[in-house]
């Protein structure tokens, strides 16, 4: 009879998975988040990183619930694209395969009118 010991590197579960945005991903959304703060409109942010999904939420003020939240969804990266922009409602701003373009949404917002 064979006594087997235990791995010192334990396997990695589907419950010990999650999915995370990339250096490149982080440093697009916080380009846009920056202009966003400089230009008054948001104030603070959160990431959660889910076994499905990654969010980065946004702020108007830290106490309330999100703006905005842009989402990583690996699952859908074969059919509508894994990036997408919700609004606070719920409703799906945008929705595609490359991050770029669908943060460009938030450059709209930039743009008003002077007074």
């Amino acid at each position: 009879m064979t006594v087997l010991s235990p791995t010192p590197f334990p396997r990695k579960t589907a419950a010990t998975e999650q999915v995370a945005f990339d250096r490149a991903e982080l440093s697009r959304i916080l380009g846009v988040y920056g202009r966003m703060v400089a230009a008054g409109e948001w104030r603070d942010y959160a990431m959660s990183f889910l076994a499905d999904r990654a969010i980065f939420s946004v702020f108007r003020r830290s106490a309330e619930h999100p703006i905005y939240r842009i989402e990583k969804l690996p699952g859908l990266r074969h059919r509508q694209g894994m990036y997408a922009v919700h609004a606070m409602d719920g409703q799906i701003l945008k929705r595609g395969h490359d991050l770029e373009a669908v943060l460009r949404v938030f450059d709209r917002k930039l743009i008003r009118p002077i007074e």
